[in-house]
């Protein structure tokens, strides 16, 4: 009975200050290149809308010029 009861102390002491393994960063995972991808997706898109809002302003002060300023 004393060498049960040792025995899962021990086991609970030692399932307590057990660390878990660090995760890897995704980056090291099987899903690092599709990880990857969509950054780079993420880049054009963020580059199409910067070119979009520039249009559209430059589009907003040309009509601007052509109604005589609004």
């Amino acid at each position: 009975m004393r060498f049960l009861l040792v025995l899962i102390v021990i086991l609970l002491v030692v399932f307590f200050y057990l660390r878990e393994p660090e995760p890897k960063p995704i980056e090291e995972t099987f899903i690092g290149p599709q990880i990857e991808s969509l950054r780079k997706a993420e880049g054009v898109e963020a580059d199409y809308l910067d070119a979009t809002r520039e249009q559209q302003k430059r589009m907003e002060e040309q009509l601007e010029e052509a109604t005589g300023g609004g």
